[in-house]
Parts: C-alpha cells; sequence; structure tokens
C-alpha cells in the first residue's frame, strides 16, 4: 500500500489517481515490464547530489540520466547519483529505492525531464517495489513544481 503520507497528500489535493498493484520489481524498466505499461510513461526518481544537496531528477524508465547536462542546465558546479546508504534514511516511509517524485514532500527540489510533459499520464513507485501510482501530468506538475529540463539520454 503506498505510504500513508502519500496517499492522505494526493487524496488532500483531490488528485485522481490509482493504485496498481505488480510483481515485485527493483529496476524502472522492470516495474514497467511488470505493470504492463511502457517505459516511457513510468517516471523513475533518481537521487542527486547537486553541490552536496540532496535533490530529485525524475525521467522516463526508458532513459538515462547525463549527470553532467544537469549540472550544466541548473549551473551546479557537481552533480552525482548518490548512492541508496545516502539517500535511504530521507525516505523513511518508502522501501529504498521506491520513493514518488515528490520531492517537496521530503524538502527536496525536484527536476523532471522534458520527456515526461509529453504524456497525459505517468506511473511511478508508490513507496514500495510492488505498487506504483498512475495519475495525470497535469496533476503530478502542479503539486510538485519541478523544474522542466533537458538532462538525459534517449
Amino acid at each position: 500500500m503506498p505510504s500513508k503520507m502519500l496517499r492522505e497528500y494526493l487524496d488532500r489535493q483531490n488528485v485522481p489517481y490509482i493504485v496498481q498493484t505488480h510483481s515485485q520489481a527493483f529496476t524502472a524498466q522492470k516495474v514497467a515490464a511488470a505493470a504492463h505499461i511502457s517505459g516511457w510513461n513510468l517516471a523513475k526518481t533518481v537521487i542527486v547530489k547537486m553541490d552536496g544537496k540532496m535533490a530529485m531528477a525524475v525521467l522516463p524508465a526508458s532513459a538515462r540520466i547525463n549527470t553532467e547536462s544537469l549540472r550544466s542546465v541548473t549551473g551546479a558546479e557537481h552533480v552525482e547519483i548518490a548512492s541508496e546508504d545516502e539517500f535511504s534514511t530521507l525516505f523513511p516511509d518508502c522501501e529504498t529505492g521506491a520513493m514518488p517524485p515528490f520531492g517537496n514532500l521530503y524538502g527536496m527540489d525536484v527536476y523532471v525531464s522534458e520527456h515526461l510533459t509529453r504524456y497525459d499520464e505517468i506511473a511511478f513507485n508508490a513507496c514500495s517495489h510492488t505498487e506504483l501510482i498512475k495519475m495525470p501530468y497535469a496533476d503530478f506538475e502542479r503539486l510538485a513544481q519541478p523544474t522542466v529540463m533537458a538532462f538525459t539520454y534517449i
């Protein structure tokens, strides 16, 4: 079941969403396959350190993050992908690596790949390796207020 905090947040905001259960999967591409959805519609959340501060980079499961592009477009001097050990305690309501793309719930900036803006609906991990949430991209953008940029390899 999605975390109580996430469910309550979406419900308070009157966001229509669907919770979908799937077989256990630990990579974004395997989640997409297990849930029978396109890797382009599944938003994976990658935690990055930007000049020492944790942030979320959200991109399609089918894409790869280009940290050099992210550094360039944000103006950060140093960008690197954080290890699970570095960020696992920041998401106490989530299984490690299954955090949703709502940095605003965790005090983090959110950067979204422009590729995700092309879809009416996105799906993402619901704090679990066996569940995801599907919701309108427009509602995600309204709530998370991400900075949309180009920082992926396709």
